[in-house]
């Protein structure tokens, strides 16, 4: 069974931002071919549940991922970080092999 760990600091992030919608389910992961490395994670906001979503619960929020993600970030944990002035989701993967150099891709 797949596994997905997530953050406190990503699951208070989710609940704000459903808040501020005034709608929506949880977190929606997906992946796509993109960049140098190979993949890039698509974030969006669920609205509704696919069929065929996994869907994952912690800290009182949901993480539906989608079928083509669910093997390349088995074992991950989503959390959501700052640096600097920058604030975003991150993903913690066993499953990367290597990224490209700027981050916005990866291979597994």
């Amino acid at each position: 069974m797949a596994q997905l760990a997530i953050s406190t600091s990503a699951a208070e992030q989710i609940q704000r931002v459903l808040e501020e919608r005034g709608h929506g389910l949880g977190l929606r992961v997906s992946v796509k071919p993109s960049g140098c490395s190979g993949y890039s994670y698509v974030l969006d906001f669920a609205d509704e549940a696919a069929s065929n979503d996994t869907v994952f619960e912690e800290h009182g929020v949901s993480v539906f991922v989608a079928p083509e993600a669910l093997e390349m970030i088995d074992g991950s944990e989503v959390d959501y970080v700052s640096e600097g002035l920058n604030r975003f989701f991150r993903f913690n993967n066993p499953n990367v092999k290597d990224e490209c150099g700027c981050g916005e891709s990866f291979t597994v």
